[in-house]
């Protein structure tokens, strides 16, 4: 974000001088490193070969957008200045060489300085470097501005120049300069420019909103005794953040000019914080071992590297107990002050060290937390102390971490001390981290659990706890992590149970990450490995199978899964047996939802009835993810809407009250989903916000994808295209070619209600060639799409085809049990019917359905059709009310475009209507019937008289007529013209 506050965040207040220390601030850094992103390997990320401008830096889109606002209003004779603070390797030179290639091609031209530590007391120094190519143009200057920069441009002796003077030659010179084009100021590592240098050149960014002159400075955020807070604090300024996850991936592959090990670059990506030089050192110190996954990553920055090297000298000026502080923090990622002080008292280390070691910007206090800034610093300064040094602090925290909620701590630090197996601490991390996962610090479980795994000695063990932190980190959302442990495991996975957990997780984690096909396979694998062991858990596997079917758009999967799970279920221990992770009760469940399932996709509705209902009630006496999923999908298959409705809230309220439940995204999308079936649209919309914002937070893609695709087929119901399209064409979050097929077919969908919103019905009938499920299509919302394309093949004279769709909607429809399916197959019947009195029947028994049914929102969507049906009936008045209902419940939900539409029917009904006030304006086709303007716009739009004339259902002398009374109205001669006029 930029702001313009009162004061830039100023230096950190240097501590007092100590005897037998130098003078210098603790937090002194090195000379000067290139940008953070070097080429590390041929092939590297663009931005890394100097020169490669305008290539980008990954994840700084909307820093490079800010600085392209202050070039684009410098070009336009408003300069301005930005400062970009950051710490050290975070991209500041990166983004300047990225905005000055772009700028020089622009026309501008560049001035560039550099502050360096050796001339930051030497006056001048900094202007000399940035003004020395604007040497002829001081002559061009009136003689007192030119005396004034004499000891700038040459060093020459004589009177000291007073600053106003010096300030205003630099602003005049910079302005002469702008005369030619525009002038880019770039000055990196402000913080080391001398004082006067800074100052002048912030006096002229004060006033540079007149000439087209910009300055960008690049500084170090809390470098001691920089000059930068005091000088540019009232400049605009933008903080830069380290990169996100994805970010620093898509850094780190282009920097490696081969394959890279999943786990390593999740590994090196972590290490790196987001921070793009240490994922430039950090990839140029790979082994090929590491980069093939066989050697361990790397934990800490190279030794030799400029990272590595800043950090180590800022620790090594420290005194030793506040070398001992830092190490402390970067031991114990929870420290909090109480137990710092404590353990101070026990080294007999001076509290007031802990202010030298905040000045050197290697500790933070926040509160009553103590920490180190990121994983940067903390491997960095863990690395370069000594190993006795580590032992003595990890020693030493394990002996004043003594308190009841303290526990998990000391047995981590104890943990740090242990070089052998030990069962007895291994036990008590992994308590630790059943207690981190309750309460939804999933991150830390998963370290627990993993350091647990390699203390145990017995291979079982160490597979469970391995498994165990692949599923922490899975509920965190790091699904690299997760697939990376799960490999940890499998070695030590010795039995079809363990090896059957490791794939049923496996194929959970392919589902979410978006690759539904791939765990498809994998789910029904380990259903195999799990038959005869694990009877329950295998059952579990096909359920998830069945949802990895549906998602992937694979039908025909069902029958076997289905075959699969009742051969498994008829072989399982007898009722009341318990298996090795359910009851059987949970066998004759899922059996019950399969059988059931399979049942009714045969017709033997009977048969289904009584299974699906014990599912339902084995649901309600259960408070199970799998069976509650499994019940709602028996709810809808017994055609009861409104019950799948209550079940998958119950479902998602159950999970919500769960910290970091990770079935929650899940549980929102299938509430999402019953919402659309019975038109309750605006909870629909709601459910499927917080469900995207879930999903997004847990890494979830599928859902992220699902959510997206719901949010677009709400907004393209109301007509409105750009919501519609900005999901429809933002990032959905697929993993793949093979990613969620269902949440695809709702984009179809959605696409092809826009078609119908914008009155053209052949295109979107082409859209939807798979209604009801007659192909890849979605399992639980498809045969809604179905009454979409009956309207769209008459509105295109296709009978055929919108009989066709009908028939297999119709069974479907008669299949529900409340009135939202009638209403629909209603208003189909009436589309099908003709202009005959059946039609208002229909019509009559489908609004009255939807009243029944509280979906306001379709039965407006069957009174524009009813009444367009009657106006054309010539049956005015009857249409009138139909069609002002209409337009009310269109403007109340906000869907503008179907109102319109209403409203154009009723002023072609004859009724005076008032615009609304958003509407209101010159209208060039004022005076025209709503038929004359509607002809009028798909000309403009370059549609032909036969087009115009099928979208519209009249013949093409038809069209012929109203345009020439259109171009007589108008006093037009021309398409053209008209074109030109509706511009």
């Amino acid at each position: 974000m930029v702001t313009a506050p009162t004061h830039l965040p100023g230096p950190t207040p240097r501590p007092a001088t100590r005897k037998g220390r130098p003078s210098e601030s603790p937090g002194g850094g090195p000379a000067p490193a290139p940008g953070p992103y070097p080429a590390a390997h041929p092939g590297a990320h663009p931005a890394a070969h100097p020169g490669a401008h305008p290539a980008a830096p990954y994840g700084r889109d909307r820093e490079l957008e800010t600085i392209g606002a202050l070039l684009a209003r410098a070009r336009a004779a408003r300069g301005g200045a930005l400062t970009i603070l950051g710490g050290p390797g975070l991209g500041k030179s990166t983004l300047l060489e990225a905005a000055a290639g772009p700028a020089g091609s622009a026309g501008f031209r560049v001035l560039r300085a550099r502050g360096v530590r050796q001339e930051c007391a030497v006056p001048y120094a900094g202007l000399h470097r940035l003004l020395r190519p604007l040497s002829d143009a001081i002559a061009r200057l009136p003689r007192g501005h030119a005396d004034a920069l004499a000891p700038v441009a040459d060093g020459g002796a004589g009177p000291a120049t007073p600053p106003f003077a010096l300030y205003a030659a630099v602003r005049a010179l910079l302005a002469e300069a702008a005369a030619d084009g525009p002038v880019l100021c770039r000055v990196d590592d402000a913080h080391r420019l001398d004082r006067v240098s800074l100052e002048a050149l912030a006096f002229a960014a004060r006033r540079a909103e007149d000439v087209p002159v910009a300055f960008l400075f690049a500084a170090r955020s809390g470098h001691p005794g920089s000059p930068v807070g005091d000088c540019l604090g009232d400049l605009p300024y933008l903080v830069l953040d380290p990169l996100d996850e994805a970010a620093g991936l898509r850094v780190l592959e282009g920097l490696v000019p081969g394959p890279l090990d999943e786990e390593t670059a999740a590994e090196v990506a972590a290490l790196a914080g987001g921070n793009p030089l240490a994922l430039v050192e950090l990839a140029a110190a790979l082994t090929p071992g590491q980069l093939a996954g066989t050697a361990p990553p790397p934990r800490a920055l190279p030794e030799g590297g400029v990272l590595r090297s800043h950090y180590r000298r800022r620790y090594l000026r420290l005194t030793d107990g506040a070398r001992r502080l830092v190490l402390m923090a970067a031991a114990d990622d929870r420290l909090d002050l109480a137990a710092l002080t404590r353990a101070a008292g026990a080294a007999r280390i001076d509290l007031r060290e802990l202010e030298w070691a905040r000045a050197s910007g290697l500790i933070r206090v926040d509160g009553d937390r103590v920490g180190v800034p990121g994983p940067v610093v903390r491997s960095s300064v863990y690395a370069d102390a000594a190993p006795a040094e580590r032992r003595a602090v990890h020693a030493l925290l394990a002996g004043i971490l003594d308190g009841d909620c303290e526990t998990a701590r000391r047995d981590w630090q104890r943990a740090a001390l242990a070089t052998e197996p030990d069962d007895a601490l291994a036990a008590r991390l992994a308590d630790a981290a059943r207690s981190l996962g309750d309460a939804g610090r999933h991150a830390d479980a998963a370290r627990f659990w993993r350091r647990a795994a390699t203390l145990a000695t017995a291979p079982g063990v160490r597979a469970d706890r391995y498994l165990a932190a692949a599923r922490s980190s899975w509920d965190a959302g790091r699904a690299r992590q997760a697939r990376a442990l799960l490999r940890r495991a499998r070695p030590h996975t010795g039995d079809p149970v363990r090896s059957g957990r490791a794939d049923l997780l496996q194929g959970e984690i392919e589902m979410g990450d978006g690759m539904p096909v791939m765990a498809l396979w994998i789910l029904r694998d380990a259903a195999d490995r799990l038959a005869e062991a694990d009877p329950p858990l295998a059952l579990r596997a096909l359920l998830r199978a069945s949802a990895a079917a549906d998602a992937a758009g694979d039908p025909h999967c069902h029958e076997a899964i289905a075959r699969r799970a009742i051969e498994i279920a008829v072989r399982a221990p007898s009722a009341g047996s318990p298996g090795p992770s359910g009851p059987a009760g949970e066998v004759e469940a899922i059996h019950d939802y399969f059988a059931g399932t399979r049942a009714a996709a045969l017709g033997r509705r009977e048969e289904a009835s009584g299974r699906l209902r014990r599912v339902l009630a084995a649901a309600d006496a259960a408070d199970d993810a799998d069976l509650g999923a499994a019940a709602v999908a028996a709810a809808l298959a017994l055609g009861e809407d409104r019950r799948a409705r209550d079940l998958a809230a119950r479902a998602a309220a159950r999970t919500g009250r769960r910290p970091g439940e990770a079935a929650e995204p899940h549980a929102l999308t299938r509430l999402a989903h019953c919402e659309i079936l019975l038109g309750l649209y605006p909870a629909a919309e709601a459910t499927a916000r917080e469900g995207l914002r879930l999903a997004g937070a847990a890494g979830r893609r599928d859902q992220v994808a699902e959510n997206r695709a719901v949010l677009a087929l709400l907004a393209a119901f109301r007509g409105d295209r750009d919501a519609a399209l900005a999901h429809l064409d933002g990032p959905a979050g697929e993993g793949g070619g093979s990613g969620p097929v269902r949440a695809g077919s709702l984009d179809t969908w959605a696409r092809a209600c826009l078609d119908l919103a914008d009155d053209r019905p052949a295109d979107a009938a082409a859209r939807l060639r798979h209604p009801g499920g007659a192909g890849p299509g979605h399992p639980v919302l498809g045969p809604l799409a179905v009454p979409h394309l009956v309207e769209a093949a008459v509105r295109a004279d296709r009978h055929e085809r919108a009989l066709r769709a009908f028939a297999a909607f119709e069974r479907w429809a008669a299949e529900g049990r409340g009135p939202g399916r009638a209403a629909l197959a209603a208003r189909c019947r009436a589309l099908l019917a003709g202009d005959g009195a059946a039609a208002g029947e229909h019509f009559e028994e489908a609004l009255r359905l939807h009243e029944d049914g509280g979906s306001p929102f379709e039965l407006a969507r069957t009174a524009l059709l009813y009444g367009s049906r009657l106006r054309r009936g010539r049956r005015p008045r009857d249409a009138r009310a139909h069609l002002r209902n209409a337009a009310q419940i269109f403007q109340r939900a906000g869907a503008e475009r179907w109102a319109a539409r209403a409203r154009a029917e009723l002023r072609a009904a004859g009724e005076t209507l008032d615009r609304p006030e958003r509407e209101r304006g010159p209208d060039p086709l004022e005076g025209l019937t709503a038929q004359q303007a509607h002809i009028a716009r798909l000309v403009a739009e370059g549609a032909t008289n036969r087009e115009i004339a099928a979208r519209l259902v009249i013949s093409p002398r038809t069209v012929d007529g109203h345009l020439r009374n259109i171009f007589a109205r108008l006093g037009l001669r021309s398409r053209i013209e008209l074109a030109r006029l509706l511009r």
